[in-house]
């Protein structure tokens, strides 16, 4: 397998791709460096654990049309011939030619699903997948409540002051700062998130209990004063 990855500017500085929150631009960086010679990545669960990204982060990227999932637990990156060209004598295939039959390349060289062939492979689990995904968008898209925003947020664990959150987006009747409508007030919420300022992390410097006793500047010369006055400042105090 190729040891060297490249990306496409015109993906990557994409305004679609930027907008994402910063966790999962870098969870797709991450999975295409450890993808295959062909795009497929089968290991995505521990590059999350290892890069402390989450299954939000997943599904934005799914969502923004930068990875395909399938049924079998892989997934590809959608972009993946766009981003890397590989020399054929060099590629090792993928070991996931079932799921590379369900691909076509576009004129664009990006992977899409082969409707063709789907439809020819399970007709009624395509129908009961778009019935799934009808009931999700609609969860998605309706207005929620005060305590399901206060969930979400706690399950996320993101800190936020969740009840700004919703007045905000109730004031504006869900709709964003251009004006459209909320398609996903959760992804809205991991948005909102990564804005957050950052909280300072504060030191204590803990000193042996010699240290806090007064000091009897009298017995000092002022010579010995002033190194005792360079130190303390130097340890912090």
């Amino acid at each position: 397998m190729a040891q060297k990855r490249m990306f496409n500017k015109s993906i990557t500085n994409d305004d679609n791709f930027l907008d994402m929150p910063m966790s999962s631009q870098v969870l797709y960086f991450h999975l295409s460096m450890n993808a295959d010679d062909d795009g497929f990545v089968n290991n995505w669960k521990s590059i999350m654990r290892i890069t402390g990204t989450k299954d939000d982060d997943l599904k934005v990227l799914i969502a923004k049309n930068y990875i395909i999932p399938f049924d079998s637990g892989v997934i590809v990156i959608k972009h993946w011939r766009l981003n890397n060209y590989l020399q054929k004598d060099r590629i090792i295939p993928t070991q996931y030619q079932e799921e590379l039959k369900q691909l076509q390349l576009n004129k664009n060289n990006v992977y899409e699903m082969d409707t063709n062939r789907i439809h020819s492979i399970d007709k009624n689990r395509i129908v009961k997948n778009r019935l799934v995904e009808n009931r999700e968008e609609t969860s998605r898209t309706r207005k929620p409540t005060l305590e399901e925003v206060k969930e979400y947020s706690n399950q996320r664990g993101n800190k936020i002051d969740y009840r700004k959150f919703y007045d905000y987006y109730e004031a504006n009747n869900w709709t964003d700062s251009k004006g459209n409508k909320v398609k996903s007030w959760k992804q809205k919420m991991i948005t909102w998130e990564s804005h957050q300022p950052k909280q300072e992390t504060t030191y204590t410097i803990k000193t042996p209990d010699w240290f806090n006793k007064t000091i009897e500047t009298s017995k000092t010369t002022s010579e010995e004063q002033q190194e005792l006055d360079n130190i303390l400042k130097e340890i912090g105090g």
